[in-house]
């Protein structure tokens, strides 16, 4: 009876001791996981929800990009770390994107859902000197130069590459009549852009805020269904004749399993931090606007998105 009573005890000072240490949650600094390049909006975003969240939660939270494989590494490492809550990261629509090109087994399935970071749209972008003043001038090129043509900013297979591609095919060309060259992220794809190495990118006009408006890059158009705020002088595809939008999202999440007690105070974090002005005023600096969704409404959208992209790649080939 002492025995079972004794063994009762350290039960629960044990389960008291875990309680407390989850209410306290975070006690120790905590990482953030990239998947893409500094500079790029995926980035931008984390790093100014990191800031907010170790100002609100009174710990470090150090942002450290992983790039590599086209997304596969920085996603990898989030989804293989300790699920303890201090090791969490930037899940892009990418994650419901690799699974169907055979670049991985992983799923939105293998992370906890967080929050919404923002959903951000494509655009289509061309150099300042670029003899192309409309997009007119640029789908007429492509039609008549089957590959000629370079894309970039994103991994191959990624969100601005079926941007691109979803494009082309509304406009009856095929998928690869431009031709698109892999990277780590829309910095570096802009980079090439500017420097003259490529003709055109799809990236978050967001994404290159600071290059239009410091007029070293055009925004022929938008896909979006209303045109963006920030850029009102560009049309959307529809406006132009082309049915055809696309918007990637950029969400926090943790690897599968982590305690509900660590994400119920992420999520709370999120929650006040978006309604901030700080985050409003982060955001209009480079032309995003605000989107926001529970750890919940996160975890049934990821699961619609990954159906839906998988049945556009299947259409336009790129699934296998």
């Amino acid at each position: 009876m002492k025995h079972l009573l004794r063994k009762a005890l350290v039960v629960g000072v044990t389960t008291l001791v875990a309680a407390t240490a989850f209410a306290q949650y975070p006690n120790r600094p905590v990482t953030v996981l990239v998947p893409w390049g500094a500079g790029g909006g995926t980035d931008y975003h984390a790093r100014t929800m990191a800031a907010l969240l170790e100002k609100e939660l009174k710990q470090p939270f150090t942002v450290v990009n992983r790039t590599g494989g086209s997304g596969v590494v920085g996603h990898s490492a989030i989804a293989e770390a300790a699920p303890d809550g201090y090791t969490i990261g930037t899940v892009t629509v990418e994650i419901n994107m690799m699974h169907w090109m055979g670049l991985t087994k992983l799923t939105h399935a293998d992370y906890t859902p967080i929050g919404l970071l923002n959903f951000v749209p494509a655009g289509v972008e061309v150099a300042a000197d670029s003899k192309y003043k409309t997009l007119k001038d640029l789908l007429d090129d492509a039609r008549a130069n089957p590959g000629k043509l370079k894309a970039s900013g994103t991994g191959q297979g990624g969100i601005w590459h079926l941007a691109l591609a979803g494009m082309l095919m509304k406009a009856g060309m095929k998928a690869d009549q431009i031709g698109w060259i892999p990277s780590d992220g829309a910095a570096s794809g802009l980079k090439e852009l500017v420097a003259g190495s490529i003709q055109v990118s799809t990236v978050a006009p967001a994404e290159a805020s600071t290059l239009l408006r410091s007029g070293k890059v055009k925004l022929l158009a938008a896909m979006t269904p209303q045109r963006i705020p920030a850029f009102p002088d560009a049309p959307t595809l529809k406006e132009l004749g082309l049915d055809w939008e696309l918007q990637s999202f950029l969400s926090l999440m943790g690897p599968k399993g982590m305690p509900k007690e660590a994400v119920a105070t992420l999520e709370a974090a999120m929650k006040k931090i978006q309604a901030s002005p700080e985050w409003k005023a982060a955001l209009d600096a480079r032309g995003f606007g605000i989107s926001t969704m529970t750890a919940a409404e996160l975890g049934s959208f990821a699961a619609k998105s990954n159906t839906d992209l998988g049945s556009v790649m299947k259409a336009i080939g790129i699934a296998k």
